[in-house]
């Protein structure tokens, strides 16, 4: 009988050798300053703009993975396929959040997506820790399956009672702590001033409303990194995968927003897809921790993990749009 600390430690061999986990951050930076070097004029992006670099960030990853499947075996590829798919599902509900901050901050357009790029690049910073506790907490300690797969059903259950209640969420932006706590420390000005984060008033240094809505997003994306890096951990133990699956599918939100903003607001049933997912890696993490304190327990095999949440996926898209085949696109100021 295998003890869940031993079969941690038996399962947790990473793909990522040195100089793969070089080239990949390296990778990550340089397409980062790629984002930069285009959101460096401000500007409204175009559907053909937002289009042209979604295409990118998704075909990126997807060649990623061909890569990994070619080097290392149908085993990893689907695991990086598999939690790439998590995540990236994931990511487009948080773009409901993010376009409820930019409208709440009165973003103009054109530093909408000055905004996400500080809000990815933080995310990135975030989830490296995450998956760095999360890795060494896999390695020491017996119970942390158990413990991501309890984040997971508690994530999935308050998703099914909010969508069920028919709750949406809500910005108030003086509610917000960070935002508060910052208000105590600098002024804030009341307008904008370009891609400026600060600007003297008075001689004085104050921040602009585009630090304080970065601030904000940053915030949420702490929130987004407990659901989000257990839920991929789910899938995969190896953290060189968990965090290459996080990093595409950050790096492609920027461009994504502006493609899905109009359209986020007819996928009334991606909560429902979302709360069924994370409970389902919820059950497969217990099931995987419960077989190595008992070899008889059934794992579920990745490959089934993943033509689960396809399933999952096309089934509430399709009946979101059946549901909303009449209703209008809900705009959010960034038009």
């Amino acid at each position: 009988m295998t003890g869940p600390s031993t079969l941690a430690a038996s399962t947790l061999t990473s793909v990522g050798s040195p100089v793969l986990w070089t080239v990949t951050i390296v990778g990550v930076l340089a397409l980062l300053v790629l984002d930069f070097l285009v959101t460096r004029r401000p500007h409204e992006v175009s559907m053909r703009e937002a289009l042209g670099w979604s295409a990118f960030y998704i075909a990126l990853p997807l060649v990623f993975g061909l890569f990994l499947w070619w080097r290392f075996g149908g085993a990893q590829g689907v695991e990086y396929l598999t939690g790439y798919l998590v995540e990236k599902s994931l990511s487009v509900d948080n773009l409901f959040v993010f376009m409820l901050l930019l409208a709440a901050f009165a973003v103009p357009a054109a530093l909408a997506q000055r905004v996400l790029l500080y809000g990815i690049a933080g995310a990135l910073v975030l989830r490296a820790v995450f998956i760095a506790l999360g890795a060494a907490a896999l390695q020491s300690l017996d119970w942390a399956f158990l413990l991501f797969a309890a984040i997971l059903i508690a994530t999935a259950v308050k998703l099914l009672r909010d969508a069920l209640s028919g709750h949406q969420p809500e910005v108030d932006v003086s509610k917000m702590r960070s935002v508060r706590l910052l208000r105590r420390f600098m002024p804030v000005t009341d307008e904008y001033h370009g891609p400026a984060l600060t600007t003297r008033v008075g001689g004085r240094r104050a921040l602009t409303p585009l630090a304080v809505v970065t601030v904000a997003v940053l915030a949420t994306d702490i929130v987004f990194a407990v659901d989000s890096v257990p839920a991929v951990y789910g899938i995969t133990e190896d953290p060189y995968l968990v965090f290459a699956t996080n990093a595409f599918a950050l790096l492609g939100l920027r461009a994504l927003y502006f493609v899905l903003h109009a359209a986020l607001s007819r996928l009334v049933h991606l909560s429902f897809g979302l709360a069924i997912i994370l409970a389902f890696i919820g059950l497969k993490l217990a099931l995987h921790w419960a077989h190595g304190v008992w070899s008889a327990v059934p794992q579920i095999p990745t490959l089934a993990s993943l033509g689960v949440i396809i399933g999952i996926l096309v089934v509430v898209t399709l009946t979101s749009l059946r549901a909303t085949r009449t209703r209008q696109p809900v705009t959010t100021g960034q038009d």
